[in-house]
């Protein structure tokens, strides 16, 4: 009986926890520009690219949302400035937190 349960609970508990993660799509841009730079171009890379040095902070635009990443997923999202990206991850708060980051087919 006893281990009836604890498989019950087991599968729950999984469950729950895939119901947290999420897979988003969208566009990695800087805080200045935000959503005016929402697809890949040579234009819109160097002027996050220059955004991001001057020290704007990466988001990722998605359904002409702008989203912020945690500090942790901002520093994975700096490397795919100015890409279309597949993110699995969560949000944590209003922060889109990277599990993992790939660029968009």
């Amino acid at each position: 009986m006893k281990k009836v349960l604890f498989s019950c609970f087991a599968t729950i508990s999984l469950c729950s926890f895939a119901a947290y993660a999420d897979q988003m799509t969208g566009y990695v841009s800087d805080a200045h520009c935000g959503a005016a730079h929402n697809s890949a171009s040579a234009a819109n890379s160097k002027c996050i690219e220059g955004c991001l040095k001057k020290g704007s902070d990466p988001v990722l635009v998605s359904d002409g949302k702008v989203m912020k990443f945690t500090p942790d997923s901002a520093t994975k999202a700096r490397s795919f400035a100015g890409q279309d990206v597949k993110i699995d991850g969560s949000m944590d708060g209003d922060l889109v937190k990277i599990n993992s980051i790939q660029k968009a087919q």
